[in-house]
């Protein structure tokens, strides 16, 4: 919706990793060169982790987009705590090869077979593991194994594993030596600079026709790095919120108290689950904390039960505010996509609206 407001192309802040959105920053660029450098060596593993949300998906999947031209068959899988049999299957289906019904010693032939095949037609063939801490032990020792299959010296299969910081732990585990022994280079993704922070944004911005509308001060950006961590998805999640906000709210320059207000409203939308856990739990009996008995308690004093009631109403007036602000906004949208020539009837939502307003 705020695309049409600000005249933007498409939504510059989308949560699912898209390759032609690629910011390279410091460590994204040093994490493509290692993985580009394993491509020359053509053997052995190459591990990037990386915080969740950092940006190891859209790298590997910006790197499978410029694998098109070459002489590489490229597959992708993404692990759910893959044993080592069912890894093998996912590992011949990810390169077409049908698995069904077969049991792993002749999934393993026919890996063999094709990547063998692959090779006399001068094709190497490249896996990419995601979500690689999730593997277990076993599986991994599997991928080991895939990387023995070899023509003369040169090896069939190369594989570059992508995994959260608790991957590197995985790999310095007692066992696993020989897998270690097969790694060509490690590196690991960390958080944006603050600096890093704003131009990534003004990247994807650009990239979708942003011409400074809004626009986004200095003490904005400072807030949308602080409040994000320097985390690309969460700085991707934080400003898609900005954006809307603005449009609903006709906003054209985003300050610090438009960054806050945004935060607190997601803050707001997200329970505090410890917080809910620690009140659910009874306090413990203690017969010294009891309430003196109403005739023996002072007329001014407010008890526990009395404190949580205003507590309770003050929760209460602010949910209706938002419920408020929440329907005005909605009115906003459904008048804004009326204006904007959509084939669709938008009349009865807004009728609805209406009724709600007088309830």
């Amino acid at each position: 919706m705020y695309e049409r407001f600000y005249n933007l192309k498409s939504k510059p802040f989308r949560l699912s990793p898209d390759p032609r959105f690629l910011f390279q920053s410091r460590g994204h660029s040093k994490a493509l060169a290692y993985l580009r450098y394993g491509l020359q060596l053509g053997e052995g593993f190459i591990i990037i982790t990386g915080d969740i949300g950092t940006g190891k998906t859209t790298l590997a999947r910006a790197l499978l987009n410029s694998l098109q031209q070459e002489n590489i068959i490229a597959a992708q899988i993404v692990t759910t705590q893959l044993e080592s049999d069912d890894l093998v299957r996912a590992v011949a289906t990810a390169f077409g090869l049908q698995s069904q019904g077969a049991d792993k010693a002749q999934v393993l032939r026919n890996l063999e077979t094709f990547m063998t095949a692959r090779a006399r037609e001068g094709k190497r063939l490249l896996l990419l593991v995601d979500e690689s801490q999730n593997l277990p032990a076993r599986s991994l020792e599997e991928l080991r194994m895939l990387s023995n299959f070899q023509v003369g010296e040169k090896a069939l299969l190369q594989s570059f594993l992508l995994g959260q910081g608790e991957f590197q732990y995985t790999l310095q585990s007692p066992g696993m030596e020989q897998f270690r022994q097969r790694v060509i280079a490690s590196y690991h993704l960390g958080p944006l600079e603050q600096e890093e922070t704003i131009d990534y944004v003004k990247h994807r911005l650009r990239l979708v026709g942003w011409q400074d509308d809004p626009v986004i001060t200095e003490p904005a950006f400072a807030a949308i790095h602080e409040f994000s961590d320097g985390v690309p998805r969460r700085i991707n999640n934080l400003c898609d919120r900005l954006f809307l906000y603005g449009c609903l709210e006709e906003i054209h320059e985003f300050n610090a108290d438009t960054v806050q207000f945004v935060v607190e409203e997601q803050r707001q939308e997200t329970p505090d689950l410890d917080r809910i856990a620690r009140t659910a739990q009874p306090a413990p009996h203690n017969r010294l904390a009891e309430p003196a008995p109403e005739a023996d308690r002072p007329s001014n004093t407010v008890t526990d039960t009395e404190r949580r009631l205003i507590a309770l109403e003050k929760k209460v007036e602010a949910l209706e505010e938002r419920v408020r602000k929440d329907r005005d906004r909605m009115q906003k949208l459904i008048m804004m996509a009326m204006l904007s020539g959509d084939d669709v009837d938008y009349s009865e939502a807004l009728e609805q609206l209406k009724k709600a307003d007088k309830a």
